[in-house]
């Protein structure tokens, strides 16, 4: 038996009890994907290539990264969740200045003033964008603040169930599922018609024991749900209603809080922040003022000093770190506060003006690409309520045409089929940043099959 770790505390017992449940017969097993050759053993090392320069390095390692498709090499009409739109520099420049890149929690005020100003700015901005009373400063990312808002509906509400709409992003139904499975409620999930909520649907599930109806806004296919409609229905059985909604679309569109929110979450990905395979996002999470001592995370508040100056100071930090355990709404124990503050620049660089300026040019694109498909006859399965995302059709597999698109250095959309239970359906997302000569190669491609 090969010698045991003394600060290991796993015996040989325990790790046969492990392999059996995950049905392996032994550790060996676990690398039986990584083909022999390349493996380190005991008897055998890894052969590796004599030292290379650091500049022969340097080379090499680019060489391999040109190998890489990226934002910079190809277009992207891919969204469903992380979107490529325009950052200003300045973004980048602010953040990596050593007190912000650097800040740790803002637990002394007098210290850290800076960071707070940002992070309440960040509050103010998002709130104005929501319409809501009150928001926090950061989570770490849309779905996480989504789980959150569901736990705050059921603690509010004194209910045990939620509701989602069909058509909230797939990921985001799984974190829901999660947070439920550990509080302890029940999930349960509205159809689709269409690419819409099917509200006659949800108007069937809505019970006396629902504590929010969750709707995204625009959904995750695109298209912009009646809100009005849905709180109305949620009315009726004292329900709240949860919005996800992407904040640079909030420009554009009415704000939920005035469409009658109880709860407003969202990621600000959009604004500033770059894809970065996905990450590190900023989830904002915002409410009516009733629920404010719910909220998780931290709350960065406005205050005076003894002289009359305007300070900054975190308040309502309703976490398991500062209050007793069984006091706390969430065990959601720190923030988003550099990626929060990216958003904070990026708004007030493009300011009201240009945001509402970037969000148009979103709609318009998405719109032009859409309109020139169905003219070439396409099949469109969005109709026109919808923000920079759509769904098509195609006569072809989407593969091919994903090969076709990436020999033109174009990165097609998102594969929706199983989940609208349809052959070759299309989810694409039109930004701010593509050109007419882009947008005109990916509807030549998509339409050249069609007859």
């Amino acid at each position: 038996m090969k010698k045991q770790h003394r600060y290991l505390p796993t015996t040989s017992e325990d790790r046969k009890e492990m392999l059996d449940t995950i049905g392996a017969a032994s550790i060996d097993d676990l690398f039986k994907d990584i083909p022999e050759s390349i493996r380190a053993t005991e008897d055998k090392a890894v052969e590796l290539k004599e030292a290379l320069s650091e500049q022969a390095l340097t080379e090499h390692m680019k060489k391999l990264a040109d190998k890489n498709i990226s934002a910079e090499s190809h277009a992207y009409f891919l969204g469903a969740g992380t979107y490529d739109h325009f950052i200003p520099s300045v973004v980048d420049h602010v953040l990596l200045r050593s007190e912000f890149m650097t800040a740790y929690t803002p637990y002394q005020p007098e210290a850290s003033q800076g960071e707070l100003q940002a992070l309440f700015e960040f509050q103010s901005m998002i709130c104005e964008l929501t319409g809501m009373d009150v928001a926090n400063s950061s989570l770490y990312d849309g779905f996480t603040s989504l789980g959150e808002a569901c736990n705050l509906a059921v603690s509010a509400t004194k209910k045990n169930e939620i509701i989602y709409s069909g058509a909230i992003h797939p990921q985001a139904k799984e974190v829901v599922d999660t947070y439920a499975y550990g509080m302890e409620y029940h999930v349960k999930a509205a159809g689709v018609d269409q690419t819409y909520t099917d509200i006659k649907v949800l108007e069937k599930m809505l019970s006396d024991q629902t504590a929010a109806v969750i709707i995204q806004y625009p959904n995750f296919y695109g298209s912009i749900e009646d809100l009005k409609a849905v709180k109305e229905l949620c009315e009726t059985t004292k329900t709240l209603l949860i919005v996800m909604a992407n904040p640079l679309a909030l420009a554009l569109l009415e704000s939920p809080g005035a469409l009658g929110a109880d709860i407003v979450v969202g990621d600000t990905q959009p604004l500033g922040l770059p894809m970065n395979f996905g990450g590190p996002h900023c989830g904002y999470f915002a409410v009516k003022k009733k629920y404010m001592r719910k909220v998780p995370g931290r709350i960065v508040g406005q205050t005076s000093d003894k002289e009359g100056k305007r300070g900054f100071v975190m308040t309502l930090q309703t976490r398991e770190q500062h209050i007793r355990r069984d006091k706390a709404t969430s065990n959601m124990s720190s923030n988003q506060a550099l990626t929060a503050l990216a958003s904070s620049v990026f708004m007030s660089t493009l300011g009201k003006e240009g945001l509402v300026e970037m969000a148009q040019q979103n709609l318009n694109h998405a719109h032009y690409v859409k309109n020139r498909l169905k003219e070439k006859g396409m099949a469109i399965l969005s109709d026109d309520a919808f923000f920079n995302e759509f769904v098509v059709q195609c006569s072809t597999p989407l593969k091919d045409i994903a090969e076709k698109l990436l020999d033109k250095k174009i990165v097609s959309g998102y594969d929706v089929s199983d989940y609208l239970n349809k052959d070759n359906v299309l989810l694409l997302c039109v930004t701010e940043k593509r050109t007419k000569e882009e947008m005109d190669t990916l509807i030549d491609v998509l339409t050249e099959e069609v007859k």
